[in-house]
């Protein structure tokens, strides 16, 4: 291949316009809900009384809580339904479950960071990281919803389940919400960002693009699988056809 040929098409199509949107919402919804919950769970802290204040009260504080809260409940079941209508009606793959071999490929990495593998995992379209991330953080927000609506209408939720549950789901919800703040901080962002990887930011959730290099390294399968092309090719010899976003 010349290089003139290497430098067609460096970049591959990693996330549609949908999922940054869905992305950057979800973002907006998710920092509103820990402000406001924290502010009412450490409410004796200054910065959340300055915060409760700022925003014209603990009523209006609740209120804003609760309607981001149903808003990403229905953002929840929006990304549900489109997942199941893109593998009833698109052909998806189901690339996101977590397989056998997902389990496999961490083992293999580990062995690799301490010099008794060659080469790290080869992962298709999304890692084993990745995977393990975001079943974290989707069974996370179920926990989180279904313990937020029985605080929302407790009443109501006595009336067909025993009284212990509200104050189960009030530690649920609290506990919960630490659990995600660690795994989206410490996490996500260290993947995002300060990952020697991608560091000083990984831009396909910007762009909707990554580079056909760093493709070839951290996906090599679905490239493979998209061009057709076996694995012993040397990184230079992969194809220029584009991966199509989901």
């Amino acid at each position: 291949m010349s290089k003139n040929d290497n430098n067609i098409l460096p970049k591959v199509r990693r996330f549609s316009k949908y999922r940054i949107a869905e992305h950057w919402v979800h973002v907006v919804m998710f920092v509103m809900l820990i402000v406001t919950g924290l502010s009412q769970t450490y409410y004796y802290l200054e910065l959340s009384q300055w915060f409760v204040l700022k925003l014209g009260g603990i009523d209006r504080v609740r209120m804003v809580h609760r309607a981001t809260g149903v808003g990403f409940s229905v953002l929840l079941i929006v990304h549900i339904f489109a997942a199941v209508t893109g593998l009833l009606t698109r052909k998806w793959g189901p690339d996101m479950l977590i397989s056998i071999k997902d389990f496999k490929d961490a083992a293999h990495n580990i062995r690799f960071y301490f010099g008794l593998e060659t080469r790290p995992a080869r992962c298709g379209r999304y890692t084993y990281k990745q995977k393990f991330e975001y079943w974290a953080i989707f069974l996370g927000v179920i926990f989180m919803a279904s313990s937020g609506y029985l605080l929302m209408y407790p009443i109501r939720a006595t009336a067909y389940l025993p009284g212990e549950v509200i104050p189960m789901a009030k530690a649920l919800h609290s506990n919960e919400a630490i659990v995600m703040i660690l795994i989206i901080s410490i996490w996500h962002i260290y993947n995002a960002v300060f990952s020697p990887e991608v560091f000083p930011i990984d831009r396909s959730i910007f762009t909707g693009y990554i580079s056909r290099r760093r493709m070839i390294r951290e996906h090599p399968m679905e490239l493979e699988k998209e061009d057709a092309v076996g694995e012993n090719n040397e990184e230079g010899m992969i194809s220029e056809k584009v991966i199509r976003g989901v």
